[in-house]
């Protein structure tokens, strides 16, 4: 039986969000039923069946397992997967990608897609992705995926069913596009991160960081590394909109019971039980 790379899993409405985060150790989220990870720090056999994943920054500690996530899907005869990441990205993670291939005299098929802040990304007919600048130490973005749904335009709600069906059948669109924030993801961020991208604060789903927790580490330092402390949830603690807010990154200079008691003693309640700890 082959150990696994540790995560953690909870279950909202019909997300279950996967994975684990630790600053400078790894970081690598999934939600199965979106097809969809987020950066590959590390990467657990059981995720090796979702083939698009979408990377926030280049730093080792979010997409060093990229390589060997690559080669696991050759080994087992996996269609080659999608990788979205910052296009400035791009040609850094070619070569590394040469470079393992020789070593390995292997393979590494896949599709790097570049991406900038601004971006809309097609993932399914229900589901669309759009891009975000967040503010780190190099390049980095965050994704926010929307749930697309069809709903008819006020002007025609009054008629009946076989008087829209003549519209249609006349050419006339009768519906419109309604988008629902359903899952936001930031990746590694200072506070403009989330401030600059408002519809983040409104998703079903927020999967952020908070690395700082303790009052002795100054936040103009943190914010300076492009990271996020328990002070400025507390600062923001209105703005969430957001039904689930997961936090997670914590610098390794803490433990769990360390975490769980700065975490409560500034946030009582857990913004109204709202707010996990992923630790």
């Amino acid at each position: 039986m082959l150990d696994n790379a540790p995560y953690l899993s909870h279950q909202h409405r019909e997300l279950t969000i996967e994975g684990y985060s630790r600053a400078a150790v790894q970081s690598y989220w999934r939600v199965p039923e979106l097809r969809l990870g987020f950066d590959l720090g590390g990467q657990p056999w059981d995720f090796m069946g979702t083939a698009t994943w979408a990377i926030t920054h280049a730093h080792l500690d979010h997409i060093a397992a990229l390589p060997v996530y690559v080669a696991r899907r050759r080994m087992m005869k996996m269609e080659p997967p999608t990788i979205y990441l910052p296009s400035s990205s791009i040609a850094g993670v070619e070569a590394m990608l040469r470079s393992f291939s020789r070593l390995d005299r292997g393979r590494l098929p896949c599709e790097l897609i570049p991406v900038e802040a601004g971006d809309q990304i097609e993932l399914s007919r229900e589901l669309m992705m759009t891009v975000h600048r967040t503010t780190h130490t190099v390049p980095s973005v965050g994704y926010l995926v929307w749930q697309r749904r069809k709903k008819l335009k006020p002007q025609y709600r009054a008629l009946s069913g076989p008087e829209i069906r003549d519209l249609r059948l006349g050419g006339t669109e009768v519906s419109e596009e309604i988008r629902v924030p359903l899952l936001a993801y930031t990746g590694d961020t200072s506070p403009p991160g989330l401030d600059d991208n408002p519809d983040m604060l409104r998703a079903q789903v927020l999967v952020t960081e908070m690395t700082f927790v303790a009052p002795r580490h100054r936040k103009e330092k943190i914010h300076k590394h492009g990271h996020m402390h328990l002070d400025d949830f507390v600062a923001r603690r209105e703005a969430f909109e957001n039904e689930l807010i997961v936090v997670g990154h914590f610098s390794v200079r803490y433990n769990a019971k360390q975490v769980h008691r700065a975490v409560e003693k500034k946030l009582p309640g857990l913004l109204d039980g709202r707010l996990k700890i992923w630790l």
